[in-house]
């Protein structure tokens, strides 16, 4: 069972395919990992929605999306508080998921392993699941029973954060995670009680005439998660919305996209997650520091277990 992807191997970059189709795609020092600063092991840095397009120049919505990613990599990275993990909760790739645009992301991406950082990706209705396993294999995580689908655990000191793949097929709004993943995550959970879970994937939970446009199973994911009290928080993407509410006590985390909002007033940017023994709190970088949601901090307190 995977618990992390640590930072990847100088011989990786030197073999690949999509280092070698990349201009400028640098190979790791070994060197590079010890200069870099501790990690805050309480710290995580949270991404969602990049959609990088294999042509970096191409815009959406009037949004330079490979800038976006590349400035949220600077901030990352030059973060007072250094995160212990980089999650990037799907939609890696801008509409269906072509190998070009895996190169592309993959470049983006390549600062935060060169610095050091653990790295775990997930996917979301515009990646395409086997491209993205041909061209980024150290990224690739599977479970025994599950190799269909790339689904992690990380073990961080106060919380286990279990990443699911909502996936169904590519560039085909709602998502579903099925009875074999639903059934996975209810044994890992109950192995893993020993701390708070933090549940991530990509779709947006929903009931009702929104299933369409969310989270399919809905409903079976409650099912699962909500009598185990140990699961703290839901966290999702792809509404392209910064959000926190509740539904029982569970929280339920909307991440906004390092891309482009839908809704031209709502935020780009990242979330800090700082972890605390009894609950955590999620901050917004906003890439438009003007914004009037840059800062923004919710402070949750846990469900009592």
């Amino acid at each position: 069972m995977p618990i992390h992807l640590e930072p990847i191997s100088r011989r990786w970059f030197i073999g690949s395919s999509v280092a070698a189709a990349s201009a400028g795609w640098l190979a790791l020092e070994s060197a590079s990992c010890a200069e870099q600063p501790a990690a805050d092991p309480h710290t995580i840095a949270l991404l969602s929605d990049t959609h990088i397009f294999r042509d970096r120049a191409v815009k959406h919505r009037g949004v330079d999306m490979y800038s976006h990613l590349a400035q949220v990599g600077e901030e990352v990275r030059s973060h007072a508080k250094r995160p212990s993990h980089v999650l990037v909760n799907g939609d890696c790739a801008f509409l269906e998921g072509g190998a070009e645009d895996y190169q592309q992301f993959l470049s983006l991406i390549k600062p935060y392993t060169e610095a050091g950082f653990p790295v775990h990706l997930a996917l979301g209705n515009h990646d395409n699941r086997e491209r993205f396993w041909e061209g980024a294999m150290p990224f690739r995580s599977t479970v025994k029973g599950l190799d269909s689908r790339q689904v992690s655990i990380i073990v961080a000191e106060r919380a286990n954060w279990f990443v699911l793949d909502s996936l169904e097929r590519t560039n085909y709004t709602p998502g579903t995670l099925g009875a074999d993943q639903l059934r996975w995550l209810g044994e890992s959970l109950d192995a893993h009680g020993d701390r708070p879970a933090i549940v991530m994937a990509h779709h947006n939970p929903v009931s009702g005439a929104g299933v369409s446009m969310g989270l399919s199973d809905t409903e079976q994911l409650f099912e699962v998660i909500m009598p185990r009290r140990q699961v703290k928080a839901y966290v999702f993407g792809h509404t392209h919305h910064w959000q926190a509410r509740e539904r029982d006590g569970l929280h339920l985390i909307n991440l906004p996209p390092t891309a482009y909002p839908f809704n031209s007033t709502d935020p780009s940017g990242w979330v800090e997650v700082n972890l605390e023994p009894d609950g955590a709190s999620f901050t917004l970088h906003a890439l438009d520091k003007a914004h009037p949601a840059n800062g923004q901090r919710h402070d949750l307190k846990w469900r009592a277990a």
